[in-house]
C-alpha cells in the first residue's frame, strides 16, 4: 500500500472518530436516561383485539402525493432527543405533566430532527394542548409510554376547550409514532355525545356536543403517523383538517362497540393520504371521508366492529361538497353496522367521483354496499331539488356475509340527481345466518354489472339518464 493511501485511511479514521465523539456528547446533553419507577399506575386496560385480521398487502402502494420522502425515524443518530422527564414530567399518572411536554416541544421545535420523547414505563397526564409550528424540519413526537387526559368531564379544567385534546397545528414534516399507548379515558364522555345514539341498554339517547376529539392535525403537511395504540377516545380518535400529504400505517385504534361518535380516522379538506395495515375497532365510522378530500388510498385495514368506511356525510345545510379519487382495497369489515357507505344530505351540491372499492371481505355486516342520498338525523328532512352528484363508483371483488336485517346492497339516489356510472363486478354476498330476505334496493341509480351479482341486482338501470347534461352543473371544477 502506498504512503498516500495510508495517509488517506488515517485521515478518514480520525474524522469519523471526532464526528462520533460529537454525536455522543450531543446525545448525552439532550437525552436524560430515565429510571423505571414502581409507583406508576398500570396503563389502562386494553380493549380486546378483533379476531382474524386479513393478511396485509405484500406491496404497500406509494402514497398519492409522496408526503414523507425523508422519514426522520431512519437516522436516530442525527436526532436531538428531548426526554420530557428532563423537563420535569413525573409520569405517575396523577401529576399534571402538561408544562413539561410544552417545554420539551418548544426545545425540539427549534432544532432540525428534534424528538419529543415520552419514555416507556411512565404514564403521563396532560391537559388540552396545542402543539403549534412552524418548526424545524423532521420533528418527531415519540410516545413509548402512556399519555392520557384528565379522567372525564368533571376533571376537565374549565379554562380548556372541550372540543379537542391534543392538537398539532401548522406543521410540516412531522411524525407522531412510538410503541406506547394514547389513552382517551372516554367512558364518562360517552353519555354526552354530539348526536343521538344507542346507549348501553340499547335505547336511543342524546346529549350535548361537548366531547373532545382525541388527536387533531390542523393545517399541516407531510405528516407520518405510525405504530401507536390509540384507544377509548371521548369522540373522534384521529382527525385531519386542512392537511396535505399524510401517511398512516400500523395503527391500532380501539373503543367499545357502543361508544358513540368514536370515529377511528376522519379526513376533512385533506389531500394525498395513505392509510395502511391498521386495526380499527370502535363505535362509529371506521374511516370517514368528509368534504374537500381527494387522492386517498386505503389498504390492508381491518374494521371490526365499526360503522364501516363512510364517504360523508356531505352537503349538509345546502353546502357544496367535493370528494374524488378514493381507493379502498384488501380490507376486511366485520360485525359492522355498515360496510362501504356514501351518505349525502338533500339540498347539497358538488360531486363524489372516482371511487374504487376492491378486494373487500365482509363478515356479518349490515348494509354492505350502500348509497344513501337521504341522510338525515331526524324525521323532519324534506326532499329538495339539488343533491351531491354520485358518479364513477366501482365495487369489485366484494365478498362475504351480511346481516339479514337489511338488504346487502342499497342504492337510494336523489330523485332529481341520479347516481351514474356505478360498476359492479364479482360481488357475492350471502346471508350470515337465516335465509335471503329483501332483494337489493335501487332508486334512480344507473350503471353496469360486469358479472352476475349475488344476490341478483335487477334494479340497477343501464346507460345514463336523459338529464345527464344537467348533472355536469353539479360537478366540482
Amino acid at each position: 500500500m502506498s504512503p498516500t493511501h495510508v495517509f488517506f485511511i488515517l485521515w478518514i479514521t480520525m474524522i469519523l472518530f471526532i464526528h462520533n465523539l460529537g454525536n455522543v456528547e450531543g446525545r448525552n446533553h439532550f437525552h436524560k436516561k430515565h429510571k423505571k419507577i414502581s409507583t406508576a399506575p398500570e396503563p389502562p386496560t386494553d380493549s380486546p383485539d378483533p379476531e382474524d385480521p386479513p393478511s396485509p398487502p405484500t406491496n404497500t402502494p406509494t402514497v398519492p402525493s409522496d408526503p414523507y420522502p425523508n422519514d426522520p425515524g431512519d437516522s436516530p443518530s442525527d436526532c436531538a432527543v428531548f426526554d420530557v422527564t428532563s423537563f420535569g414530567a413525573v409520569g405517575d399518572g396523577s401529576a399534571d405533566d402538561t408544562a413539561a411536554f410544552r417545554a420539551a416541544w418548544k426545545a425540539a421545535c427549534a432544532v432540525e430532527n428534534g424528538v419529543v420523547l415520552a419514555p416507556e414505563n411512565y404514564c403521563f397526564k396532560i391537559t388540552s394542548t396545542i402543539f403549534s409550528g412552524p418548526c424545524k424540519p423532521g420533528l418527531v413526537f415519540q410516545v413509548d409510554g402512556t399519555l392520557m387526559p384528565p379522567d372525564g368531564p368533571d376533571s376537565w379544567p374549565e379554562k380548556d376547550s372541550r372540543s379537542q385534546w391534543l392538537v398539532f397545528y401548522r406543521l410540516d414534516q412531522m411524525t407522531l409514532n412510538g410503541t406506547g399507548t394514547i389513552e382517551g379515558n372516554g367512558e364518562q364522555w360517552w353519555d354526552m355525545p354530539c348526536k343521538p345514539h344507542r346507549g348501553p341498554d340499547g335505547k336511543t339517547v342524546s346529549g350535548p356536543c361537548d366531547s373532545p376529539t382525541m388527536i387533531r392535525f390542523f393545517m399541516s403537511s407531510n405528516l407520518l403517523l405510525r405504530g401507536l395504540r390509540i384507544q377509548n377516545s371521548p369522540q373522534f380518535h384521529v382527525k385531519f383538517d386542512g392537511c396535505q400529504g399524510v401517511l398512516i400505517e400500523e395503527l391500532s385504534l380501539y373503543s367499545p362497540k357502543l361508544s358513540p361518535n368514536t370515529d377511528g380516522i376522519h379526513l376533512g379538506n385533506t389531500r394525498g393520504v395513505g392509510i395502511y395495515n391498521s386495526m380499527i375497532s370502535n363505535g362509529d365510522d371506521c374511516i370517514s371521508i368528509g368534504p374537500g378530500c381527494s387522492d386517498v388510498d386505503i389498504q390492508g385495514v381491518t374494521c371490526a366492529p365499526s360503522h364501516g368506511i363512510s364517504i360523508g356525510s356531505l352537503g349538509v345545510h345546502n353546502s357544496q361538497a367535493c370528494v374524488s379519487n378514493l381507493t379502498v382495497r384488501n380490507t376486511m369489515i366485520k360485525e359492522s353496522d355498515n360496510g362501504l357507505r356514501i351518505k349525502t344530505w338533500q339540498g347539497g351540491t358538488g360531486s363524489v367521483t372516482g371511487l374504487r372499492f376492491e378486494n373487500i371481505q365482509m363478515e356479518n355486516v349490515r348494509n354492505c354496499i350502500i348509497i344513501d342520498q337521504y341522510y338525515c338525523l331526524s324525521k323532519e328532512c324534506l326532499n329538495q331539488t339539488s343533491a351531491v352528484h354520485v358518479n364513477d363508483v366501482s365495487f369489485r371483488n366484494i365478498k362475504g356475509t351480511y346481516d339479514v336485517r337489511t338488504p346487502p346492497i342499497h342504492f337510494a339516489c336523489s330523485d332529481s340527481i341520479a347516481c351514474t356510472n356505478i360498476t359492479l363486478s364479482e360481488v357475492e354476498l350471502l346471508p350470515y345466518e337465516g335465509e335471503l330476505v329483501d332483494d337489493p334496493f335501487c332508486w334512480n341509480a344507473y350503471g353496469t354489472q360486469e358479472t352476475m351479482t349475488i344476490p341478483p341486482l335487477d334494479c340497477l338501470r343501464e346507460g345514463l339518464p336523459e338529464t345527464v347534461g344537467e348533472l355536469n352543473a353539479y360537478d366540482c371544477s
